[in-house]
């Protein structure tokens, strides 16, 4: 039996600034949004064109939670966005707002660049040789 991972918990403020951030700046796909109950949804997106591992938009409800806010893995970085086009998409990115925290850079197993989502979560957009 094949298994993989559907969804990856991503914990944000607020559901509506997160999806505008991900799907206009980092061009990703609103795959749902469904309401569950007066305060919680079911957001879902994706990078485009992929049919793999979704993240969940998780509105912080506690305080507990609103500290994981921006900081998923204690400093370190959160996810890997892979790409086949690293130039095309850093540079979209780029023009679009996105914060780098360093100039792209390659190494052995291909090029690279450290980037923060609105919240500060730390990704690498990385293209692999």
């Amino acid at each position: 039996m094949r298994r993989k991972i559907g969804a990856i918990t991503l914990v944000v403020k607020d559901y509506d600034e997160a999806i505008q951030f991900y799907v206009e700046k980092l061009n990703f796909t609103l795959v749902e949004d469904i309401r569950l109950d007066d305060t919680k949804r079911w957001v879902l997106i994706a990078p485009s064109n992929t049919t793999e591992t979704n993240i969940l938009l998780a509105q912080a409800a506690k305080p507990e939670q609103e500290k994981a806010i921006g900081n998923q893995t204690g400093g370190r970085v959160f996810l890997f966005l892979h790409t086949h086009d690293f130039w095309k998409d850093y540079n979209n990115m780029k023009g679009k707002g996105v914060s780098f925290l360093e100039e792209p850079r390659e190494e052995i197993y291909g090029t690279v660049v450290v980037f923060e989502d609105l919240y500060g979560n730390k990704w690498d957009l990385i293209e692999m040789k």
